[in-house]
């Protein structure tokens, strides 16, 4: 089935020819037909058309994204009368495609809505306990869960990234909402080779990688190593990403008397690579909607300490393939780090059977392009 389908996308790095959101994008559009893509977008993005795949830029203030996507997309659909139109995400980018579906006489395009975030979880507006630090939340969060309550009734197909996230979906609108379909997000399962960590004296060393956001809840890994280095002062951790608290990680390192025992390394598109260097991956966030860090780690077979978030219990099992804890609870942090620097058999036996149960995953879910297209083309059947 050959479909024109219109993408509303949040990932301006679809614009670099050589990124994996691009390769993804040619591979969707090889299967799907005609794919469109309008997305906020660099200073110097221009139009692209490679073959079947086109994509839109828009440059906008982030306050009016919301409007300059709805005009772009509406336009979109009239100029080349497409049949599906795919947001990204419940909130902003589905009410710029709610609204410019609404705009259209019949026959409308078909509404398909993703959802990659457990907008559902407590944690989603949730700042902390007594047991952590507080981590402030977007104020907007509230509201992008009303969006959400709006644009997924709307919507004729809901695609989620994991059970987790379905079943939320499920819980909260019964039969108000078409069953979502559960297709996770594409991983590459090729393993790159290892690189090396920067110089360091840590004789166990800890990696965590990710944008450095308020839900990714970095400030628990802070206090847990804090604890942990009172009693094993040659633990590190080495934190691969950047973002918008940087500088508050950075200023309660100092605070904690652990900023020897932290190197921020920013963005690295060696991530990867540098995971199967350290002697844990840890990860804290307050919710994830699938966690292709993981999976990552998994392949990487570096043993994984996680909060119980995204495919944590659906595809990863505690005790079994990782040590699992409560979100925001430093001191279970501090517990499981301590639990793999002292029993070595558990540090081995674990990241294999994660590997094991990745690569399993990965086989089950086949070709996600695939699968995409599958659910855009069902959701063209939709009455």
């Amino acid at each position: 089935l050959t479909m024109k389908v219109l993408f509303i996308s949040n990932d301006p790095t679809i614009f670099d020819a050589g990124s994996a959101a691009r390769a993804r994008m040619r591979a969707y559009a090889a299967l799907i037909g005609e794919l469109h893509i309008v997305s906020a977008a660099p200073g110097d993005a221009a139009e692209v058309n490679e073959g079947s795949l086109y994509l839109h830029p828009t440059h906008s203030w982030k306050l009016f994204r919301v409007r300059a996507l709805t005009l772009r997309a509406h336009a979109l659909i009239l100029e080349y009368d497409i049949e599906v139109v795919s947001a990204q995400d419940p909130f902003e980018h589905g009410l710029a495609a709610l609204r410019a579906i609404s705009k259209i006489q019949a026959p409308k395009p078909k509404l398909h809505i993703q959802v990659h975030t457990d907008f559902l979880s407590p944690w989603f507006v949730k700042s902390g306990n007594w047991r952590s630090p507080r981590v402030r939340m977007p104020l907007l969060n509230s509201y992008r869960r009303k969006i959400a309550d709006r644009v997924l009734l709307a919507a004729a197909s809901i695609r989620v990234v994991s059970e987790r996230v379905k079943a939320s979906l499920v819980e909260r609108y019964g039969n108000r909402i078409s069953e979502p379909s559960v297709i996770p997000v594409a991983i590459d399962p090729v393993v790159p080779e290892k690189i090396r960590l920067p110089a360091h004296p840590f004789t166990f060393a800890l990696i965590t990688v990710g944008r450095l956001e308020p839900e990714k809840r970095i400030e628990d890994i802070l206090a847990a190593l804090a604890l942990v280095a009172k009693h094993y002062p040659m633990i590190g951790l080495f934190i691969v990403g950047d973002g918008s608290e940087r500088g508050k990680l950075e200023r309660m390192a100092r605070s904690l008397g652990v900023e020897n025992k932290v190197v921020f390394l920013g963005d690295r598109p060696d991530a990867r690579g540098l995971m199967g260097s350290a002697q844990a991956f840890i990860q804290a966030s307050a919710y994830e909607g699938y966690s292709r860090t993981l999976i990552e780690a998994a392949l990487a077979k570096v043993p994984i300490i996680t909060t119980d978030v995204g495919i944590v219990g659906e595809v990863f099992k505690g005790y079994e393939d990782v040590l699992s804890v409560p979100v925001a609870d430093p001191t279970a942090l501090s517990l499981a780090i301590v639990g793999f620097i002292e029993d070595n058999a558990v540090r081995q036996e674990l990241p294999r059977h994660a590997e094991e149960t990745a690569r399993a995953h990965l086989a089950f879910v086949g070709d996600i392009p695939a699968r995409i297209a599958e659910d855009l083309a069902r959701t063209l059947q939709h009455p």
